[in-house]
């Protein structure tokens, strides 16, 4: 099958919402994936158009934690988003995990959610099965914006709603204003799940989770995985807060969940400017030739040989200055004066 220019080569992966193919972008030629609008729903002219716009929008998108959107555009009346293609697997059925790894997959998803978040987009279905981790350890956030467009359709579906549900904030399950506290509550219950092995609430229906995530406490992470850093479990538990404002902004979780910087390096303390140690090697010189010749003054008086001597002429002592400066004036003049 081909779309465009794009050569549809084998399925990757199908739903209630779209199917998922690898391609060949033939202008390009790179390998690249292509999701496709479910037949059933690309009658809905409304859906339609908010699967496009939605697309078009997370195409600004520019991160190494965001699946990125290249084109959008229609076949045969089946909108369709052309993504990067990530060689790797989901997060889903990933866990418990050691707390460092779950750190490091928190952050990176952090990241991306922030510069989502920064752009004005709002992810709306965090969850395991749209992270997705390369082989070589990059964590990249899947279908921005395709959210948005497929949130009212997957909130009635019969066997969709449960999965995704598991994960969104409790003013999502009542239908309220969402906004990016949601990721962040849905980014918390993910890694609850990395750290614990379940998820924050076990439930029936959307119904039983309201009313849980309503009425009951959810289990402290280290009660269930003691090894887990009393930091870590505190920013996990505050992500997981009902009310939105109490929780942290992504761009706030990223700060939380980078490492500690390195101690920096011992630094030097300044050395004395060169002039101003000069200027005290020779007031100190200075000080030196007036104490020698006070000296000489005094053996003189003593061997004169006048049976009277006379009294040596009192000599006022150096006027001290309040600079280094101005001591050196003061005996420079001092030494003018009675040195004769």
């Amino acid at each position: 099958m081909r779309i465009g220019r794009y050569q549809l080569e084998q399925q990757l992966g199908h739903g209630g919402m779209a199917s998922v193919y690898q391609a060949r972008d033939t202008g390009l030629d790179r390998a690249v994936a292509v999701k496709l609008l479910a037949d059933n729903l690309a009658g809905d002219e409304e859906l339609r158009k908010r699967f496009l716009r939605e697309a078009r929008l997370a195409a600004r998108l520019s991160h190494p934690n965001v699946v990125n959107v290249f084109d959008a555009g229609e076949h045969e009346g089946r909108p369709y988003i052309v993504m990067e293609l990530v060689e790797g697997a989901t997060l889903a059925g990933r866990g418990p995990v050691p707390a460092e790894e779950a750190r490091g997959l928190a952050l990176q998803a952090a990241r991306g959610l922030a510069h989502a978040h920064h752009a004005g987009l709002i992810h709306r279905d965090i969850k395991p099965g749209n992270l997705l981790l390369r082989g070589d350890g990059t964590l990249k956030i899947a279908d921005f914006g395709i959210a948005r467009a497929a949130e009212t359709t997957r909130l009635t579906q019969a066997g969709t709603v449960l999965g995704t549900a598991a994960y969104l904030a409790p003013e999502q399950a009542l239908g309220e204003e969402v906004t990016p506290a949601a990721d962040v509550y849905s980014l918390g219950a993910l890694v609850y799940e990395l750290l614990t092995g379940r998820l924050p609430f076990e439930f029936d229906s959307l119904a039983d989770l309201a009313e849980k995530q309503r009425a009951m406490a959810i289990t402290p992470v280290r009660e269930l995985a003691p090894e887990t850093p009393r930091a870590l479990e505190d920013l996990v538990m505050r992500c997981l807060a009902r009310n939105p404002s109490y929780r942290p902004t992504a761009a706030e979780l990223v700060r939380e969940l980078e490492p500690a910087a390195a101690e920096p390096p011992t630094q030097r303390l300044p050395q004395p400017h060169t002039k101003r140690r000069k200027l005290w090697l020779a007031l100190a010189a200075l000080l030196v030739l007036a104490a020698i010749l006070l000296a000489v003054i005094a053996l003189a008086g003593r061997n004169s040989g006048s049976p009277k001597p006379r009294p040596a002429p009192a000599v006022p002592p150096i006027t001290r200055g309040t600079t280094p400066q101005e001591q050196a004036r003061n005996i420079a003049a001092w030494l003018r004066r009675y040195s004769r």
